[in-house]
């Protein structure tokens, strides 16, 4: 009897643009798509919603996500690793004189 096994997961490279929602982010990757008729380069970007398990993503993120089986209606990707996390603004501090 022949074994099967199940092809790789894709894997998908964006930022995170929205991370309002309970354990879910929304990713938004970019692309480069060449026109069939123009042969012109067009830059797409499409957005998908990430599980995140930990709530540990925040706007501006660049992060990994991974493909999953359905988790909700929408939601088909699992946030796999942050790779950079974006620069926060610094609270300032006052001087007292």
């Amino acid at each position: 009897m022949e074994e099967r096994t199940r092809a790789s997961a894709k894997t998908r490279e964006g930022f995170v643009v929205s991370s309002a929602m309970d354990k879910t982010v929304v990713v938004a990757v970019k692309r480069t798509v060449r026109h069939s008729r123009y042969r012109k380069y067009l830059k797409t970007s499409t957005k998908y919603l990430a599980h995140d398990e930990r709530n540990e993503c925040s706007v501006g993120d660049r992060v990994v996500i991974t493909e999953s089986r359905p988790l909700s209606k929408r939601k088909r990707w699992r946030l796999q690793t942050i790779v950079e996390r974006a620069v926060r603004d610094l609270p300032e501090v006052v001087e007292i004189a």
